[in-house]
């Protein structure tokens, strides 16, 4: 009997001997259970719907925005994220509007399908028990603030495409279907159009391809032509990117912001900084979820003492390890990166569930029920411990709790003012890293820079893009200037070269008058001053925001 028929028969077997089954149910018995799964975490989400826009979505949905007006990236706004997260959040504009909430409505459909194709991977790869154990871990922990969880970042719009370019994957495994091998590289090469750190995924699948046609002694003709396929499906997406970006003229801006310019920011951390930095973060990643995190502990060592999830070891072993690499890209170890890492953890978690049923079985059968009892009791422990979060806090507040002082709530604010006070085709000005503001009012940058972090970082292009950003400000003439005075949104180094600092003093000296004021005095008080009480206001916090308009308008 061939591998794979053994695979095949084993998980029928495994099918059989699951808790459902033994009992006469069907599958719709999963289904239900996963489709309350989803309703659970689709409510803290939806009523977290409004949580204002933090940087990296007020980045997306400023790009997306542009794209709709028929402007492409890279053009009047760059940065290093590959473009497919900017049209994911065009479309989902397109459906859902551009708001807040019909942004995060998006996300909350995105983050369900994620969840469902993660239930029929591991269902494949083992069972619908372990599937649904899996599923359910992942879907609350992806909701979790320890990993900003209510926030639509790009790592979310990888896995997505990421994991269902892998059940593909299997499905060709168990079919013979060179069709399933070709289509799962076009969603694996979607995920690395979403973010960089998507091209893990398609290594690990191409891998598991290779080690698959090995196993399978497979004649040189199908190994050729299989790889060929997946290959090719992998290199699609980013081929007609480029030859529609190309074709826009942005092509060069393109490679620069996103391998040039992205190379360099990847390497600023060394690697013995970073290991410390994992240590530093890793605990937070954690956050209240440490008995389900401590499950998917048990999961690795199941691995090798259970001979029923042992069959796929060398899948769940290298998915577990190219997701923590796709985490690990220049050692910053963000809060949100470790999405990538999630459905890994959630495996590991099924795993040991199902692992500890099978040894519950072994002694006492009538207790099998048991292991399920036991993940209920971690899962609702870790639900409880955020149950303010969850439950209870507004959306701002909700926004603070994982932010803390960034101006995400202000921003709201601030663009609510310049767009009530200004017209279509007026440009403002953002000093400091806050897209969202662009985004909010609907008015265009007056730079390029949407971010000021290359600007302080210790990187070869930082003094000449500070002389680019303050080219572009006064060429452009904006009618309102924003700056931010606020640390995270520049984390200003050591190192870093402070010409713009002193350039913006005199150039809103000279042509802009105060017309706001807004002091961030703590995590739950804002001072607002806007237009004559603002003239000689002087902010109380280190952590403020000052509007200026054009002197004349």
């Amino acid at each position: 009997m061939g591998k794979r028929s053994r695979h095949k028969k084993a998980r029928k077997i495994a099918e059989l001997k699951s808790p459902a089954a033994s009992k006469g149910h069907s599958q719709y018995f999963y289904w239900a259970i996963l489709f309350l799964g989803i309703l659970f975490t689709g409510f803290i989400r939806w009523r977290l719907l409004s949580i204002p826009l933090e940087r990296d979505e007020g980045e997306f949905a400023y790009m997306g925005q542009l794209i709709l007006q028929g402007i492409p990236p890279y053009l009047v706004s760059y940065n290093m994220k590959l473009p497919g997260i900017y049209a994911a959040y065009a479309f989902i504009m397109i459906v859902f509007g551009q708001t807040t909430e019909g942004i995060h409505l998006g996300f909350l459909l995105i983050n369900a399908a994620t969840t469902i194709l993660f239930f029929l991977l591991v269902k494949r790869l083992y069972d619908s028990y372990t599937g649904i154990i899996a599923s359910a871990s992942f879907a609350v922990l992806s909701v979790s603030p320890s990993i900003l969880g209510t926030s639509a970042h790009a790592s979310h719009f990888v896995i997505l495409p990421a994991l269902g370019g892998m059940l593909l994957m299997l499905k060709g495994a168990d079919s013979d279907k060179p069709k399933h091998v070709f289509w799962s590289g076009i969603l694996l090469g979607l995920s690395f159009l979403m973010k960089q750190p998507g091209i893990f995924f398609i290594i690990f699948a191409f891998l598991f391809l290779l080690n698959r046609l090995r196993l399978q002694k497979a004649p040189f003709r199908l190994f050729l032509k299989e790889s060929s396929l997946f290959l090719l499906g992998a290199a699609i997406p980013f081929v007609l990117t480029c030859m529609i970006l190309y074709r826009a003229g942005v092509f060069r801006k393109f490679l620069f912001w996103t391998f040039s310019y992205a190379s360099e920011y990847a390497s600023q951390i060394p690697f013995s900084a970073g290991v410390e930095m994992f240590f530093i973060q890793f605990p937070k990643i954690i956050g209240r979820f440490y008995l389900l995190w401590g499950i998917a502990g048990l999961g690795i060592i199941a691995l090798f003492w259970d001979k029923t999830v042992r069959s796929r070891i060398a899948f769940v072993l290298g998915f577990l390890a190219f997701s923590f690499v796709a985490v690990c890209p220049g050692f910053f170890f963000r809060s949100h990166y470790f999405v990538f890492f999630l459905p890994a953890v959630g495996l590991l978690i099924g795993i040991a569930i199902s692992s500890l049923k099978r040894l519950i079985s072994t002694f006492w059968n009538q207790f099998q029920l048991l292991s399920a009892i036991f993940f209920c009791i971690a899962f609702l422990l870790g639900v409880f411990e955020y149950r303010v979060f969850f439950f209870m806090l507004t959306p701002a507040q909700a926004c603070r709790v994982m932010y803390s002082i960034n101006p995400f709530p202000e921003s709201i604010e601030i663009a609510k003012y310049i767009k009530e006070h200004s017209k279509e085709g007026d440009k403002i000005a953002v000093i400091g890293s806050e897209p969202q503001i662009c985004f909010y009012a609907n008015r265009h940058s007056a730079t390029g820079y949407i971010y000021t972090y290359p600007l302080m970082e210790d990187q070869k292009y930082a003094f000449k893009m500070q002389k680019e950003m303050i080219e572009e400000i006064e060429r452009a003439n904006p009618k309102y200037l924003v700056f931010v005075n606020v640390f995270t949104s520049w984390i200003v180094r050591e190192r870093s070269v402070k010409y713009i600092f002193n350039w913006y003093q005199e150039y809103a000296r000279e042509y802009f008058d105060p017309v706001g004021g807004i002091d961030i005095l703590s995590g739950v008080k804002t001072e607002y001053r806007w237009d004559s009480d603002a003239v000689n206001y002087f902010p109380r916090s280190p952590h403020f925001l000052c509007v200026y308009k054009r002197k004349g308008e």
